[in-house]
């Protein structure tokens, strides 16, 4: 599924810091080279307990590319996606390890202790894995949106998972499951929060799957990322930005999201998209970002199914529709890569089941060919599609509209 034409770029070793989870010779985290790091663990003295957990931590990562063309783009034109869906349980299975690791490492995380954390899903699952590979009981707070599916999966891996019953006034869904985590923290002595939307880790995290991208691709003008916590799109964006200093990153959030400036409304696109503002979203890294509707991303997510038969989540059909757009209308040389964050299984009872979508009026009409342009972020509100060129942090909007006025 890789590209036939990538070639390795050369010796990206050089120009970047090796992450801990890599070796200069590329051992992936969970190697028996690469466990040698973590000597001071609890792990070290235990050889079962170390085996285990490098069974584990090898099946994260090194996730294939897949070239994407028509019906996105005409004949000769795509966009490589990177398919984080081939982890066990999605991209935040890199975070979920990661964050781990380095909170035991500094001695934040006592061993044994628990993991609370808020989640719609995803990085529960990089957190259960991570609870399982290191010994800690985790806790994951979500709402009543997050599928029943999901919610029998985290369980059957081992974590405990609790339900708000009422968004939050102003932060909505999100905030409620904040409050929560604090309120269950204050129960557990010694427990400990990833707060994912905040913590540096998460961005860092992503180091290894920006190298495997510039090992795969060779070169890559344009990064398409999906917006929640802002891990990601930071975290591969700053070391692609070392090796290719003319990479332009392209931001993919949905409607009703603030992370861009908009007003929070009721979402029901999961897995991007904030009602809060995460401190690790880089916004002096985007040059556009696109608002998506969930009509247009269940249109792109059953398109690649039928064509491709690599699909996911809304975040991944919100981005195959962004990097389709990109492949139509940038030069035909552009190498777009576009990361894909998981697979298609937890949305069947949403994205893929005809009913919901009917239902919710997700199945009337394909979407736009290109997208509806304001010049602010915070113009107007967008109900569809829509693109803005001029992405700053939304905290300085207000600011930045008085000295306009000037």
């Amino acid at each position: 599924m890789h590209s036939p034409n990538a070639t390795p770029p050369t010796d990206t070793s050089r120009t970047t810091t090796p992450h801990p989870g890599h070796t200069r010779s590329g051992a992936r985290a969970g190697t028996p080279d690469a466990a040698t790091r973590h000597a001071g663990t609890p792990h070290a003295g235990n050889p079962h307990a170390r085996n285990g957990q490098a069974a584990l931590s090898v099946l994260v990562g090194n996730t294939p590319v897949l070239y994407v063309g028509e019906p996105f783009a005409p004949q000769g034109r795509g966009f490589y996606a990177k398919l984080e869906g081939f982890n066990p349980g999605g991209i935040k299975d890199r975070p979920g390890l990661y964050m781990v690791e380095r909170a035991r490492a500094r001695g934040d995380l006592e061993p044994g202790a628990r993991i609370i954390e808020s989640t719609s899903g995803t990085l529960g699952l990089g957190l259960a894995l991570a609870g399982m590979v290191h010994g800690h009981p985790v806790t994951l707070v979500t709402d009543p949106g997050l599928e029943a599916s999901m919610t029998r999966l985290l369980t059957a891996y081992g974590a405990q998972v609790n339900v708000v019953s009422e968004p939050h006034p102003t932060g909505g869904w999100q905030q409620a499951r904040r409050d929560r985590v604090a309120q269950l923290m204050r129960q557990h002595p010694g427990s400990w929060c990833p707060d994912q939307y905040n913590n540096p880790d998460n961005t860092t995290a992503y180091t290894p799957l920006a190298l495997e991208l510039a090992t795969e691709l060779a070169h890559i003008d344009v990064l398409v990322c999906s917006v929640g916590t802002g891990g990601h799109s930071a975290g591969v964006s700053r070391v692609l930005k070392q090796l290719y200093p003319g990479l332009t990153l392209v931001g993919v959030d949905t409607i009703g999201s603030t992370i861009f400036g908009q007003p929070a409304r009721p979402r029901l696109m999961r897995g991007l998209g904030s009602s809060i503002y995460p401190r690790n979203v880089a916004y002096d890294s985007f040059s556009e970002v696109h608002w998506v509707a969930p009509a247009e991303a269940v249109w792109a997510c059953r398109q690649l199914a039928a064509s491709h038969y690599a699909t996911g989540g809304w975040s991944v059909g919100a981005v195959a529709l962004v990097a389709g757009w990109l492949a139509r209308t940038l030069p035909e040389d552009t190498r777009i890569a576009a990361v894909f964050p998981d697979g298609p299984q937890r949305y069947l009872s949403t994205v893929y089941d005809d009913d919901y979508c009917a239902a919710h009026g997700l199945l009337d009409s394909p979407p736009a060919s290109e997208p509806e342009v304001i010049g602010r972020l915070d113009e107007k509100e967008v109900t569809r599609w829509s693109r803005c060129t001029r992405v700053v942090d939304p905290l300085t909007l207000g600011r930045d509209a008085a000295e306009d006025d000037r």
